[in-house]
């Protein structure tokens, strides 16, 4: 375990011993960094030595308000949206160097009667080695007390449950959701590199609670660029404002033990709304019949779409599963022209903010750039897989039980005969044998196909899948050229199993083996009855299971909303002695018992 860093309590005592200063200053939170001693360069971070106003001081004045931070050294600003103002201004906090005094001043005037906190986390640098200052919160009211209540919480990725860094947390008085659309909050804090967030000296009172990430930085939510996450029901604080609670310190974000020892009371969700617009936000010609456009909200509605001057019926489209994006292809084999016009109807918001059936002409022009190099090029420069019909063809052992071979067409086919595949399976004692298959496609992919073995797979077998020649017709005329795909299943003693036995399932999940960083998905189950989940296969390392509650039956985590006060489709990691990663050594078969509805209760 990394050694714990000494805590120095309070930033003035840092100075006292540092500076042999005799000031305390009870209301600030403390440098909690002590510095390594000794060696050629320097390493020691910036001790203040002088603060005005005094943390915890009184009645400051509202006009032209200056905070001054004297350093025990020269330093500089290495992040200016790091100095934060809770509640936030309308414009963010300016600074200016003045020796080795950091002055921060606004812009307008502040609120009367407010507690205020200005946190420098992440902002200062010596100016020297660029030793970081860990940071410090200055507070100060300009009313006659400070407020006394703080609240500590969590802000994550609703689909991977990874913390946020930099999201801002904002309370509101004001309980109407239309408020963080409208208004900033009256207190505000910027969660660190674990997602963690301590709001502190506010009122006594109840909240509404919010998180964004805030693109913009005008503390308020743009909902169709930004992700938010909200707390389900008001929020009165508990916490009285201590100095020594380690949620009030500032510490190395890279002493792990530390940063996770702290208690959070919030855990807010981050997630994107579905845009509240529906309407065309890009459009590209990538090939000489091949298209796309991206619309800015899902579940795109199309009353009719062709491309001008050809039928109806020569035009190939597909979205994708959230039916935000469409793939357009011509099937036609006469030379395209260099500009086409698809002619589409579809619901788009007006300017009442209503979807209406609206005619719109896309132009799609061919890239200039693209049009330049193929105007050079001859039939010398052109590569066999040009004028081929191309499949991509997948096949891996330790998933071919699950998921059979892939078929990929890099062009819609026109003509194709599956029953012309040949599946055929040689045993150890090089016996070959031929084999049945079934052939399905992909539901939200045209161009791509699964071919699955109908006799079970053996170890120690080799499998085989040829694809004859000129089996397949693209729609720009081509055939396809003959392959062959070898697979076995892996015979590695070395790997292990894991088994899930899943009880009190209820409703449909999706259960997803990822890699350790949670980037990656390597098998995916969908289940909606008790029985066994197995991953086998695995080699040695660290994996993480991710349970999705698919209430909706569409196969994906369904976003929030905040004005219908709906959470994302809930998300949960599945954990191994207190663990989300889970270990799995060499040659191990583990089962593990797996209760739904105390996981998602």
């Amino acid at each position: 375990m990394k050694k714990k860093n000494p805590f120095i309590k309070f930033l003035p005592l840092a100075g006292a011993l540092a500076m042999l200063s005799t000031v305390i200053f009870p209301w600030g939170c403390a440098n909690t960094t002590t510095p390594p001693t000794g060696g050629p360069k320097d390493t020691i971070p910036p001790v203040i030595r002088k603060l005005s106003p005094l943390p915890g001081a009184v009645n400051v004045p509202v006009h032209k308000t200056r905070l001054e931070f004297t350093f025990n050294e020269y330093v500089v600003v290495k992040d200016m949206k790091a100095i934060f103002l809770s509640p936030p201004l309308e414009k963010a906090p300016r600074h200016k160097i003045k020796g080795k005094t950091l002055v921060v001043f606004f812009e307008s005037d502040l609120a009367e009667n407010t507690t205020y906190t200005l946190d420098l986390t992440g902002a200062v640098a010596d100016n020297n080695e660029g030793n970081m200052f860990p940071g410090f919160t200055l507070v100060f009211s300009t009313g006659p007390r400070i407020d006394s209540m703080m609240v500590t919480g969590t802000v994550q990725d609703c689909n991977t449950l990874l913390p946020v860094k930099g999201a801002t947390v904002m309370f509101y008085k004001d309980a109407s959701d239309s408020a963080v659309f409208l208004s900033r909050p009256v207190a505000a804090a910027k969660t660190d590199d674990w997602g963690f967030f301590s709001i502190r000296n506010i009122q006594d009172t109840v909240y509404r609670v919010y998180a964004i990430k805030d693109e913009n930085g005008d503390n308020m939510y743009q909902p169709d660029n930004e992700r938010i996450a909200f707390l389900d029901s008001t929020f009165r604080p508990s916490v009285v404002v201590n100095d020594s609670l380690p949620e009030l310190m500032k510490y190395d974000m890279k002493d792990t033990a530390l940063c996770l020892a702290r208690h959070s009371e919030l855990e807010l969700n981050l997630f994107r709304e579905k845009p509240s617009k529906q309407m065309i936000v890009k459009k590209e010609r990538v090939g000489d019949r091949t298209a796309y456009l991206t619309f800015m909200a899902p579940n795109t509605k199309i009353n009719s779409m062709r491309i001008k001057g050809l039928p109806k019926e020569k035009l190939i489209s597909q979205f994708n599963l959230q039916k935000d994006s469409l793939e357009l292809w011509v099937n036609d084999q006469r030379k395209m022209p260099d500009t086409l016009f698809l002619l589409l109807n579809y619901d788009k918001t007006d300017t009442l903010g209503k979807l209406v059936p609206t005619d719109e002409t896309v132009k799609l022009a061919r890239d200039k750039k693209a049009k330049a190099a193929a105007a050079k090029s001859s039939r010398r420069d052109m590569k066999h897989e040009d004028t081929t019909c191309v499949i991509t063809t997948v096949a891996e052992g330790e998933t071919i039980e699950q998921y059979g071979f892939t078929l990929e067409f890099k062009y819609p086919v026109i003509e194709a005969a599956f029953d012309s595949l040949q599946f055929r399976s040689v045993n150890p004692r090089q016996q070959e044998k031929k084999g049945a298959y079934t052939v399905t496609r992909d539901s939200t992919n045209l161009r791509k196909y699964t071919v699955m073995p109908k006799e079970q797979l053996l170890p120690g077998y080799e499998y085989f899948l040829k694809i004859p020649y000129r089996k397949f017709r693209d729609i720009n005329g081509f055939y396809n050229d003959s392959t062959e795909l070898k697979v076995s299943l892996p015979n590695d003693e070395k790997l292990s199993t894991m088994t899930l036995k899943l009880s009190g399932v209820k409703n449909r999940y999706i259960i997803d083996l990822l890699t350790e960083k949670r980037d990656k998905v390597i098998r995916s189950f969908i289940v909606d009855s008790d029985g066994p989940v197995v991953f086998p296969y695995l080699k040695a390392g660290s994996y993480c299971i991710r349970f999705i509650e698919d209430l909706s039956r569409n196969g994906m985590v369904d976003t929030g909303n905040l004005l219908e006060r709906r959470q994302p489709e809930k998300v949960k990691f599945y954990k191994l002695d207190d663990q989300f990663l889970i270990k799995i050594p060499e040659r191990a078969e583990i089962e593990q018992d797996v209760d739904m509805e105390v996981l998602f209760k």
